[in-house]
């Protein structure tokens, strides 16, 4: 069987199975057989596949048809711009969840004429180390981007699964970025909060998350892939949705510097409800859509 004859089948499987985008997942998964990039493939179609090469391949073509996340099976998934590891158990990168790092660089950067309130936070941004809380960091791709985007910075990062945990630690060992991140199991920013194990870090400059954000009601209406596979405790929050951007945000205010800024990635319909959360102290609070204009993330400053 050659490369060309063995996308084929694969396409034709995984199309009958109705997987999404089934082209580009037979694709990836006969790159990471072959250990060959999408040029190669399409520029040797008439190589011969070995048959060890082909039995993985439709090994891991029977598996995405049944519904395991491609990026499982490959253990890998870009977010922006470098490769993440992730694996069961760590929740996938999204294209949306670049925004939450856009909001953020351009919350740290400092403003002409800044407001009293943004004083604290804009000041001395060169030669000074800025403090950077990621929450519910999953496979820290938030913590990790931000890391590489803003040198003078330290970061931590928080979350409450072992398994995602040991994925994030490997995908900043990866970028030799273990020295610049602290990992904590933890809720949210409990470590962080007085007589917590890490009360010394705050105050903080920023504080990212992407934290749960599905209501019970809708769980039953993700994709198969997200509701079967991808871990439950990522993305169910409770009966409204909201459920962590409550204490989160009541955290929040106890941990941020004056003008530290807050940055929430946040689901469908959900903006105008968080951004009501923010209350008496806090200010410049946006909200900013993503590529398909839904309301993806919701941030504000610390007065």
């Amino acid at each position: 069987m050659n490369v060309r004859t063995a996308l084929q089948h694969a396409v034709a499987q995984l199309e009958t199975a109705r997987v999404p985008s089934h082209g580009l997942a037979a694709e990836l998964l006969l790159q990471h057989a072959l250990e060959r990039d999408r040029a190669w493939i399409y520029g040797h179609p008439e190589e011969e596949v070995t048959e060890s090469a082909a039995e993985y391949f439709f090994r891991m073509v029977e598996k995405r048809a049944g519904g395991t996340p491609t990026q499982y099976l490959t253990g890998k998934q870009e977010f922006w711009g470098i490769e993440f590891s992730v694996g069961p158990g760590v929740l996938i990168p999204r294209p949306e969840t670049e925004h939450v790092v856009e909001v953020a660089l351009e919350r740290l950067k400092p403003k002409r004429q800044p407001q009293k309130s943004d004083l604290s936070l804009r000041r001395e941004r060169v030669g000074r180390t800025l403090r950077i809380v990621d929450v519910g960091t999953g496979s820290a791709c938030l913590a990790v981007a931000l890391a590489r985007e803003v040198p003078q910075a330290r970061l931590w990062a928080t979350e409450i699964s072992r398994a995602a945990l040991a994925i994030a630690w490997h995908n900043a060992v990866r970028y030799d970025l273990e020295d610049r991140i602290d990992f904590f199991e933890a809720s949210l920013l409990t470590p962080f909060l007085i007589g917590g194990e890490a009360e010394n870090a705050a105050p903080f400059d920023l504080i990212v998350s992407n934290p749960p954000y599905v209501a019970l009601s809708e769980f039953e209406d993700l994709p198969r892939e997200l509701r079967e596979h991808e871990p439950r405790e990522a993305l169910l929050a409770g009966e409204t949705g909201l459920e962590f951007y409550r204490p989160l945000i009541r955290q929040a205010e106890k941990v941020l510097a004056p003008a530290g800024a807050l940055v929430l990635e946040v689901g469908s319909g959900q903006a105008p409800e968080v951004r009501a959360l923010l209350g008496l102290g806090w200010c410049d609070i946006s909200v900013t859509n993503d590529l398909a204009g839904v309301q993806r993330v919701v941030s504000a400053v610390r007065e």
